[in-house]
């Protein structure tokens, strides 16, 4: 009980620190959450304690997940410990936390995946795909192509699209993607020669 306690009184001060760190104010967090000044301030004071509810609002609003809320983060290691997911029969690895916005995943495609001609599917977004190793094969609109190693794919997903891996090793892929048409921006400087 002591421990549920102290982990209430904590979340107070870590609302504070996570709006202030945004640069955000209590008028501006009010207005994008729909939670009272009132109700903010006392939220952060530690003189109301937070419900789910209020605590989902928050979430969204600073773009974090809800453990972060509640849950002091782990310090001193800054590695990114996230769970593998099988979706179809590929491995996604989320690279990235925040909910929302630009999304960091590592895939991993079996070998011959998916084992048939794939269905191209379209979505709102846009994706940027860099081939760790192996052979990607993107089928774009009327377009075929095989990625290898170090090339890079950029394209609106709103363009019919579908992944498959040709060969009998894995593929692996360092996918971004943006919900709402994010452009990822490749800067680079030329080599000295």
């Amino acid at each position: 009980m002591d421990d549920l306690k102290e982990t209430l009184q904590a979340v107070g001060p870590r609302l504070r620190a996570l709006r202030q760190e945004r640069g955000a104010t209590l008028t501006e967090l009010s207005a994008s959450t729909g939670i009272s000044l009132s109700t903010l301030s006392r939220l952060e004071s530690g003189q109301r304690k937070p419900t789910l509810e209020l605590l989902l609002l928050l979430a969204q609003a600073h773009q974090v997940q809800l453990d972060e809320l509640i849950d002091a983060p782990v310090t001193g290691d800054p590695r990114v410990h996230m769970r593998p997911v099988k979706r179809h029969g590929m491995t996604v690895i989320p690279l990235s936390r925040r909910p929302g916005g630009l999304q960091a995943f590592k895939q991993i495609y079996p070998p011959r995946w998916p084992g048939f001609q794939p269905e191209q599917r379209v979505h709102e977004g846009y994706e940027w795909l860099y081939v760790l190793s192996g052979r990607l094969r993107l089928l774009l609109g009327r377009h075929e192509v095989i990625l290898t190693p170090g090339e890079v794919a950029e394209f609106d997903t709103r363009t019919p699209h579908a992944f498959a891996n040709p060969d009998a090793e894995p593929v692996e892929v360092l996918a971004l993607f943006g919900p709402q048409g994010e452009r990822m921006h490749v800067k680079a400087r030329p080599t000295a020669q």
